[in-house]
C-alpha cells in the first residue's frame, strides 16, 4: 500500500529537519533514520528530501524576504523545515496547490512547534504567495 502524502510529507520535515543538525550525507541520515519506527524512507521522501536541500539557498533567501521579523539563521530549525518544506513542494511539485502546501505546512507547525510559530509560518507563507509574481509549481 502507498504511504499516504500527509505520511511522505512529515516523513520529509523530520529528516529535513534532522539534516539542519547533521553535516552526514544524506544517504547517511536516510540509513539512519530507516531504523526509526514512524519514519517512511521511500523514493518520494528521498526525493522530497534531496530537492529541499539542494534548493535551500534558493528557498531561505525566499523566507529571509518574507521574515520581517527574523533573519533565516534565528528562525527555529522546525519553523525552517516546514518553511522550507512548503514553498519546496509549492514552486516545484506541480502536484500540490499553493492553498495546500500551506495549509500542510500550518498543520505540520501546529503539531511540532509553538503556538505562536503556527502564525509566523502562516505569515511568512501568505506574504510570499500573496506577492505580485511569485512563481506557483514551476521547475
Amino acid at each position: 500500500m502507498p504511504a499516504k502524502r500527509r505520511d511522505v510529507r512529515e516523513s520529509t520535515l523530520i529528516l529535513t529537519f534532522e539534516k539542519l543538525f547533521r553535516d552526514d550525507s544524506l544517504e547517511e541520515i536516510f540509513e539512519t533514520a530507516s531504523e526509526a519506527e514512524g519514519v517512511i524512507i521511500n523514493s518520494e521522501v528521498k526525493a522530497l528530501v534531496s530537492g529541499i536541500i539542494e534548493k535551500s539557498d534558493e528557498i531561505d533567501r525566499i523566507i529571509s524576504k518574507y521574515s520581517d521579523k527574523r533573519a533565516v539563521e534565528r528562525i527555529p530549525k522546525i519553523n525552517l523545515a516546514v518553511l522550507r518544506l512548503a514553498i519546496y513542494e509549492a514552486l516545484y511539485d506541480e502536484k500540490v496547490p499553493v492553498n495546500v502546501a500551506i495549509s500542510e505546512a500550518v498543520f505540520l507547525a501546529g503539531k511540532y512547534a509553538l503556538d505562536p510559530d503556527v502564525s509566523f509560518v502562516n505569515g511568512v507563507l501568505g506574504s510570499y504567495f500573496r506577492s505580485e509574481g511569485a512563481p506557483q509549481n514551476n521547475e
